[in-house]
């Protein structure tokens, strides 16, 4: 009996516990961080129980029911996810620890997919958004030039609208058709200026053939992968960001006044042996201005530029969504304004000034139908509006070419002025507010949609991904030009004492023009991955079909291969094993089809693969060097075809029946004339790939708990078969046209690299950190001409290498030229001019003696370093960047003073050491200066051939370093937040291109203008604030 009732109380307390651990309580407590800050917006959630959850409000408090024993997860981006088991407590407080991420734990976007940097066996470069967001530029292009390792960047303009930045990766490794980077957004090929930069959750660029291999001839140049946001489960979140900036310039030219310029062609006209332009009695009316329409003293650049331009910026955000769907919503909106001063009278009919507003929007959706099964869907797109004066692209041309005392801003009975009959010979104020103006609309939209499908009742680790595209680019364009009628005086009057003027244009009233253009893409790609562990064992694999269409669907015109769509077709794949995260090797291969080629060229085959030894997980090292948390070695060949030509079907011929015909007749006689048929292209039916093969060798660091990271990376690539014309046929020939082959090559090699330091020095947290690119090209083999001279020929010399003369300073005087080499060929030397070396010692100078000289006019080198440190709610960042290995030549009618005559600006600090022989400096008054060392020849009225050759005394070193950045920013508590009901708010001041520092002064070098005729590039102050609630 007593059994039975022992048995039977047992059974009692069972049950009692069993209804006791079901018993549902409800939870209270504060989420807080580390320093007692309530923390808003934290996710609260029952492990094991979907639907279960709830957030924090605006003081870190939250409220759950759950059943007794269950575990609470708190999970907060930025921060380390947290469970507490929760017994038959009602009260749980928690406080939350920011993330330490590890280098080896970061995330890394290939094209294969995400992975985790220690398994990356490429050449890649993870950025950081937060960097380029610190360049608050309407296009992403300028912030990449010295802040991510691999690319070479430069901006050659900052007009609102087409301020953009050309880069490539790794340098320029080709003079063929295509040198571009490949950028794709979302796994579509995109535009990298359309973007608006607050949409963008990575940015990673892949430099090397086995991580390019996967995308085919598009990736021959390097590839940039651009991730979007998407929402991410939980409450709504709304980040707003409004940035208001001025915009000054980083240089500008300093040009001779009026009276000064007056006494330097006085100069420039004696030393030719000419009268002086200007007598003394109009020197000094000149100089008091007494007569402006005769001798004007006009500072163009004051009249026409204002001191700066505003730029505004605004963008606002939402995501949110539940365990089924979550979406994210972005708007933004940029207006650039312009320099130029205009027209108060025009203001309210059209807008003159130079100025760009572009929209954006986007709207991700990510949807799971089932568990296994997620369906995204992306909409976006961009309007854009440009404006530009009607006879824009003359401003610059006259605004440096027009001297200050050529004409006046308008004569004194209202008529217009204008130095000469040409467009850009009119002043530059007429042509930027009374020439009318253009308007450019660019219409962008595109969509995307994509499936992703586990397939784990397969195998585990198996999944499916299938994604579609398609865009629609059209851009239209109104042009509404008129130019006023505009005369010049004469330097004299009448009998009556009025100005004689003459015509040089009759009015052109506004007429209007307008021009169009369209194109279409689709895109089209399906993914099989597998990716599974054995234990120590790491396999994975990919199988890639992708296939794409380019159409023109508007202004096509008659040539009906116009109409065909450009088509791309291939297959690619990757297979990956890694052992134990130690011993890694992945093989890559890419089988790609070109619509380029003819029949049996058209398919090629493109093999990579790449090793890597992460030497940190040896035994020898984890046990006695426990500082070393990463050190992997890393080795990648692989071969890649590029199909960019420039032209269609260059295996077909074309005929044209248009010919002169052929004479059967005496030469040159009218009689028996027939018309026929001639080839106006030459087919080139063995035209193939253009085939990149690629060695890189690398070595990724990570040491003392990740306070020092680094990356260095050596690259070694040849081209071959480089498409290009065949210049260089006899006559005998006989055609019209020059067949076309590939034939050229180009070897380029270098290094890029980067590193950070991080230091956490009491409550201040700091990282220095700085990176690096060179790269070095040669042109192997290249089709040109025959020469007498090795020197001649560009191949054994980099693409883009500056080649002319080697000044050897100025004749001193008469002796000197009689005991040089002969150098009549440009026309008569006189002491002051420049001599020249006699390379080939021929005894005399001429184009045979033209040499490679300086770098190249595009940066060979690019780097950056820089220092950021948080302290409480401040932040702030320096960064410094600068190019080196770059030279151009300067030349045109300012820089050759006088060479246009009376056209053509001084630049005060060119001429300031300029050659002045005795007698000239005795006539005018002036300090004599025969130094043959002197920086600048004597002045020459009307021209001088011989000292406007291309040489070393005009090349000009490209090399600068410019403070790229400098931001300040605080973020307020959160405790006077939380009572806002936000959960972030910062106030930031950001400092772009605010010192330059650089050997060549007369205009920013970055641009690489040799004549300065471009829209100047600016300094820009800008404030902003950032919201989240």
């Amino acid at each position: 009996m007593r059994i039975k009732e022992f048995i039977t109380i047992c059974l009692l307390l069972v049950s009692v516990s069993l209804f006791a651990q079901e018993k549902t309580i409800e939870v209270t407590g504060v989420v807080t961080d580390m320093n007692k800050e309530p923390l808003v917006g934290v996710n609260v959630t029952v492990k094991d129980k979907p639907g279960l959850g709830a957030i924090t409000d605006i003081n870190g408090r939250y409220k759950i029911k759950t059943e007794e024993f269950s575990r609470l997860v708190f999970s907060y981006i930025g921060f380390d996810t947290q469970e507490v088991l929760v017994k038959r407590q009602n009260l749980v407080n928690v406080s939350m620890k920011e993330s330490d991420a590890r280098e080896i734990d970061e995330v890394v976007i290939t094209g294969t997919g995400a992975q985790k940097k220690l398994t990356v066996t490429g050449a890649v470069t993870n950025v950081d958004v937060e960097v380029l967001k610190s360049n608050p530029s309407a296009n992403l292009s300028n912030a990449l030039a010295g802040n991510v390792p691999g690319v070479l960047a430069m901006q050659t303009s900052g007009q609102p609208g087409v301020n953009t930045s050309e880069f490539w990766i790794r340098g320029i490794s080709t003079f063929g058709a295509n040198s571009a980077a490949l950028v794709l957004v979302d796994g579509f090929e995109r535009d990298l200026d359309e973007i608006n930069i607050e949409d963008i959750e990575s940015f990673t660029v892949l430099k090397d053939a086995s991580t390019t291999a996967i995308y085919g001839p598009r990736g021959a140049n390097g590839v940039v992968l651009i991730t979007t946001k998407h929402g991410k489960e939980g409450k709504i979140k709304i980040n707003a960001k409004v940035e208001t900036s001025y915009n000054a310039r980083t240089i500008t030219p300093e040009f001779a006044d009026g009276y000064t310029y007056a006494m330097l062609m006085n100069e420039a006209r004696i030393t030719r042996n000419q009268e002086r332009m200007y007598q003394d009695d109009e020197m000094e009316i000149l100089r008091l201005g007494l007569d402006q329409d005769l001798y004007p003293n006009v500072d163009w650049m004051d009249v026409l530029l204002k001191d700066g331009a505003m730029t505004y910026r605004a963008n606002l955000n939402m995501s949110g969504g539940g365990s089924t769907a979550r979406y994210f919503v972005s708007l933004s909106y940029v207006n650039e304004e312009g320099m130029y001063k205009t027209d108060e009278a025009m203001r309210k009919d059209y807008n003159t000034n130079p100025s760009s507003q572009r929209w954006n929007y986007r709207l991700n959706t990510d949807i799971d139908i089932t568990k296994s099964t997620l369906v995204k869907v992306g909409v976006s797109g961009s309007l854009k509006k440009r404006n530009a004066p009607g006879q824009g692209s003359n401003v610059w041309t006259s605004l440096m070419g027009q001297s200050p005392i050529s004409i006046p801003v308008m004569y004194s009975n209202g008529y217009i002025p204008s130095h000469g009959t040409d467009d850009n010979r009119n002043n530059p104020w007429v042509l930027a507010t009374q020439s009318g103006y253009k308007e450019i609309w660019n219409n962008k939209i595109q969509t995307n949609i994509s499936l992703e499908q586990k397939l784990d009742f397969i195998t585990k680790g198996l999944r499916f991904e299938g994604r579609f595209g398609f865009d629609t680019n059209n851009q239209s364009e109104i042009d509404r030009i008129r130019m006023p009628e505009t005369w010049r005086a004469q330097r004299d009057r009448d009998d009556e004492g009025n100005v004689v003027y003459k015509q040089q244009n009759a009015e052109k009233p506004m007429a209007q023009t307008s021009s169009s253009t369209g194109e279409r893409r689709e895109f089209l790609e399906a993914f099989l991955q597998y990716s599974r562990a054995f234990k120590a064992h790491h396999v994975g694999g990919t199988l890639k079909y992708s296939q794409d269409a380019y159409r023109t669907t508007v202004g096509i015109g008659t040539d009906v291969k116009n109409g065909v769509a450009q088509r791309h077709m291939g297959l690619a794949g990757r297979a990956s094993y890694n052992w134990n995260y130690r011993y890694f090797a992945d093989f890559n291969f890419g089988y790609n089809g070109s619509e380029n080629f003819a029949d049996g060229h058209r398919f090629g085959f493109f093999p990579a693969f790449s090793l890597a030894w992460n030497i940190a997980e040896e035994k020898f090292v984890k046990k006695h060097l426990k500082w070393m948390n990463m050190f992997k070695l890393r080795y990648s060949y692989g071969k890649v075809g590029n199909d960019k030509m420039n032209e269609r079907f260059p295996y077909l011929y074309t005929i044209n029946d248009n010919g002169s015909g052929w004479t059967w007749s005496d030469y040159n006689s009218s009689d028996n004339v027939y018309t026929g048929m001639w080839y106006t292209q030459l087919a080139s039916n063995n035209v193939t790939w253009e085939i990149a093969t690629k060695h890189d060798a690398g070595v990724d660091l990570s040491l003392f708990n990740d306070k020092f990271t680094a990356t260095v990376d050596y690259f070694h690539e040849r081209r071959d078969g480089i498409y290009m014309e065949r210049k260089y046929l006899p006559g005998i020939v006989g055609v019209n046209s020059n067949p076309k082959a590939n034939v050229g090559s180009v070897l380029s090699k270098g290094f890029d690299g980067n590193f950070a330091y991080k230091q956490k020095l009491g409550k201040v947290n700091l990282t220095v950190r700085g990176n690096f690119t060179y790269s070095k090209n040669e042109i192997l083999e290249k089709d040109e001409m025959n020469a007498v001279y090795p020197y001649q020929k560009e191949a054994g010399y980099r693409v883009n290498q500056a080649k002319g003369l080697i000044a050897l300073g100025l004749f001193k005087d008469y002796d000197d030229i009689r005991n040089s080499p002969q150098q009549t060929n440009w026309g008569k030397v006189q002491p002051g001019d420049i001599k020249y070396k006699d390379v080939n010692g021929d005894g005399i100078i001429n184009a045979s003696d033209e040499v490679a000289i300086g770098a190249t006019t595009k940066p060979n080198l690019i780097y950056g370093f820089g220092i950021s440190a948080q302290w409480k709610g401040f932040d702030f960042n320096a960064h410094f960047q600068g190019a080196g290995k770059s030279s151009f030549f300067i030349n045109g009618p300012t820089v050759y003073a006088f060479s246009g005559s009376q056209w053509g600006n001084v630049l005060t600090n060119l001429v300031k050491d300029r050659y002045v022989d005795a007698e000239t400096a005795a006539t005018l008054g002036i300090s004599a200066n025969e130094n043959p060392n002197a920086s600048y020849p004597r002045l020459s009225y009307g021209g001088n051939d011989n000292n406007y050759r291309a040489s070393t005394f005009w090349l000009r070193d490209g090399s600068y370093l410019r403070l790229k950045t400098l931001e300040v920013g605080y973020t307020l508590p959160k405790s006077i937040v939380n009572k806002m009901r936000f959960n972030k708010i910062r106030v930031f001041f950001i400092g772009t291109n605010l010192l330059t520092f650089a050997k060549f002064k007369e205009w920013d070098p970055e641009m690489g203008s040799t004549n300065g005729e471009k829209y100047p590039l600016a300094k820009t102050f800008t404030l902003g604030l950032t919201v989240n609630i």
